[in-house]
C-alpha cells in the first residue's frame, strides 16, 4: 500500500473541492448580500490549506496505486469530502446546526441521498440553499467520473463488476480503456443534461435561482429542495412534468445516452435488457399505484391520481426523493410499494441509488434457472442478457452482493432499534439511506432532524454503504485487505 500517494491525491482532491464547492455559494452570497459569505471564506481556506499541506508533504512521491490503494482512495473520496463538506453549515451563524448535524447533511448531499435535518428551508439565506444543491450535483457527477477513471484499478471488485452491471453498448464498443476521454465524455453528458434541465425549468416558470438549483438536484438524483413543501411548492404540473422527465433520463447508464447521442440513434435504448426492465418497472409500478389511489378515492380525479401517483413513483424508483403530496397519507400498502421500488433503483452507471436494475434481473433470471434445474437437473441452461450469456462469476458476484446487501441492512437495522426508534422509521429511514434516497416513512417522512444523535451516524454509514455499493467500503474492514 502507497500511502504516500493516497494521500498525495487526498490533498488534491481536497483543494479541488474547496474550489468547487465554496466559490460558487461565495459568489452567490455576495451577488444577495445574505450575510453568509464569511461562512464560505471560512471554509475555503481551512479545506484548501488543508490539501495543500497534504499534497506538498507527498509532492515527490510517483508511484502506481494497486488494487488495494484504489479501494482506500475511492472510500475516502467518500468518506473525507463527505465530512469536510460540513464546514460551511458549523461556521454559517444562519443554520445553527451541531457537527452531528451538519455532517449528516454535507454526507447526505454528497452521496446525492436527499435526507435533511433541516427545516425552514424557505428562510435559509440563498447560498447555504445553493451550497446544498451544488453538493448533490458535484457528488453526481463524482460518480460518473469516478465509475469510470478509478473503478479500472480495482480488479475483480471493479473493472470485471463495473462490466457486468453495464451490459451491452459499454462492452461492444470498449467505452472503458480509453478512461481520461471517457470521463471527459461522460461529464460534458451530465453538464449538457443539467443546462437543458434548467432552461426546462426556467421556461416552466421557476425563477432562475431555483431552475438552477433543482436542476443540479434533478439530473443529480438527489431531491433536496430550496422550499420546505419540495416540488409542490410550485404546484405546476408542467415542472412536474419536467422533473419526471429528467429524472427518467438521469436514471439511465449514462454510458448509453454517450452511444445513443454518438450514433444519433436511440435503438441503442431499446436494445438494451437494463433499459427494458428499468422502463418496465417504472410502467407497472406507476400503474399500479395509480390504479390503488383511483380505488381508494384519495384524490377527487383520475388526472390528479395519475399526476400525484405517476411523479412520486418516478421520484422513488429513481431514488430521487421529490416530494408533490403526502404519500404517508396514502392507503399503506403503496408507500411500501415505493419504498421497494427504491430499492430496486435506477439503472448501473446513473447517478441514481438503490441496488441497480441490473442486479435485480440477474437475480430473476438465476431464480428461473434454479426452477429450471429442478425439472432438468442434467440441462446446461445459461443465463442470457440480450443475446450475451453472462459468466457464472458474474451471477455469484450479484449474489454475493444481494447478502451482504441484506446482512447491513438488519444489522443497521437493529442498531437503529437499539437507539429507541419505532420499527417502521427504523426499517424505511435505513432503505432510504442505504438506497440514497432521502426521505422515508413515519418520523423521517419529512427531516432526520429529531432522531437521536447515535442514529444519524449510523445512517451517515449507511449513505455511504449505499453510494460506494457496500463492497468498496466493506472490504476495508477485512484483514486481508490490511496485510502486506
Amino acid at each position: 500500500m502507497h500511502a504516500a500517494i493516497i494521500v498525495k491525491i487526498l490533498g488534491i482532491l481536497l483543494m479541488i473541492f474547496s474550489l468547487l464547492g465554496n466559490v460558487p455559494p461565495l459568489l452567490i452570497s455576495l451577488m444577495y448580500d445574505d450575510g453568509a459569505s464569511g461562512a464560505f471564506l471560512t471554509a475555503l481556506l481551512v479545506l484548501f490549506n488543508a490539501g495543500l499541506v497534504l499534497w506538498l508533504a507527498t509532492a515527490g512521491k510517483q508511484k502506481e496505486l494497486s488494487n488495494r490503494d484504489g479501494f482506500l482512495v475511492v472510500t475516502l473520496f467518500w468518506a473525507v469530502l463527505g465530512t469536510a463538506g460540513c464546514l460551511p453549515f458549523i461556521f454559517s451563524s444562519s443554520v445553527e446546526l451541531s457537527i452531528t448535524d451538519a455532517v449528516f447533511e454535507s454526507i447526505s448531499g454528497l452521496t446525492t441521498t436527499g435526507a435533511t435535518v433541516i427545516s425552514g428551508l424557505d428562510a435559509l439565506p440563498e447560498s447555504i440553499l445553493f451550497y446544498r444543491q451544488l453538493l448533490q450535483w458535484l457528488g453526481g457527477m463524482g460518480i460518473i467520473v469516478l465509475a469510470v477513471a478509478l473503478l479500472p484499478m480495482l480488479g475483480i471488485g471493479g473493472m470485471q463488476l463495473y462490466r457486468a452491471e453495464s451490459p451491452g453498448p459499454v462492452k461492444d464498443n470498449k467505452l472503458v480503456p480509453r478512461l481520461a476521454e471517457t470521463a471527459k465524455s461522460l461529464w460534458l453528458l451530465y453538464l449538457s443534461l443539467t443546462i437543458a434541465c434548467m432552461l426546462a425549468y426556467w421556461a416552466a416558470g421557476m425563477s432562475l435561482f431555483d431552475a438552477i438549483s433543482h436542476s443540479f438536484s434533478t439530473v443529480a438524483i438527489g431531491g433536496f429542495s430550496t422550499h420546505d413543501a419540495s416540488i409542490a411548492y410550485f404546484d405546476s404540473p408542467l415542472v412536474e412534468a419536467i422533473a419526471v422527465l429528467f429524472m427518467v433520463v438521469a436514471g439511465i447508464n449514462f454510458a448509453l445516452h454517450f452511444f445513443a447521442l454518438q450514433k444519433k440513434q436511440l435503438k441503442h435504448y431499446l436494445k438494451d435488457p437494463e433499459f427494458k426492465f428499468y422502463a418496465f418497472i417504472l410502467g407497472s409500478v406507476s400503474l399500479i399505484t395509480v390504479a390503488v389511489l383511483a380505488a381508494d378515492g384519495t384524490y377527487g380525479s383520475l388526472s390528479e391520481a395519475v399526476r400525484r401517483g405517476v411523479f412520486q413513483v418516478v421520484s422513488f424508483a429513481t431514488t430521487t426523493g421529490y416530494a408533490t403530496a403526502d404519500f404517508n397519507s396514502w392507503p399503506l400498502f403503496l408507500p411500501y410499494v415505493l419504498l421497494y421500488a427504491a430499492i430496486i433503483g435506477a439503472c448501473a452507471g446513473s447517478t441514481g441509488g438503490g441496488m441497480k436494475v441490473i442486479r435485480i434481473l440477474l437475480i430473476f433470471k438465476q431464480g428461473f434457472r434454479e426452477v429450471q434445474r429442478l425439472i432438468h437437473p442434467r440441462a446446461i441452461i445459461p443465463i442470457k442478457l440480450g443475446k450475451k450469456v453472462m459468466p457464472d462469476r458474474i451471477v455469484e458476484s450479484v449474489w454475493g452482493f444481494f447478502a451482504v446487501y441484506v446482512m447491513a441492512f438488519m444489522v443497521m437495522l437493529l442498531a437503529l432499534l437499539a437507539t429507541g426508534l419505532d420499527i417502521i422509521t427504523a426499517f424505511s429511514a435505513v432503505g432510504a439511506c442505504i438506497n440514497n434516497l432521502g426521505p422515508g416513512l413515519s418520523d423521517v417522512a419529512q427531516t432526520y432532524g429529531a432522531l437521536p444523535g447515535a442514529a444519524k451516524w449510523i445512517l451517515c454509514l449507511a449513505m455511504l454503504l449505499g453510494r460506494l455499493e457496500v463492497f468498496t467500503l466493506l472490504v476495508l474492514f477485512t484483514p486481508m485487505f490490511w496485510k502486506r
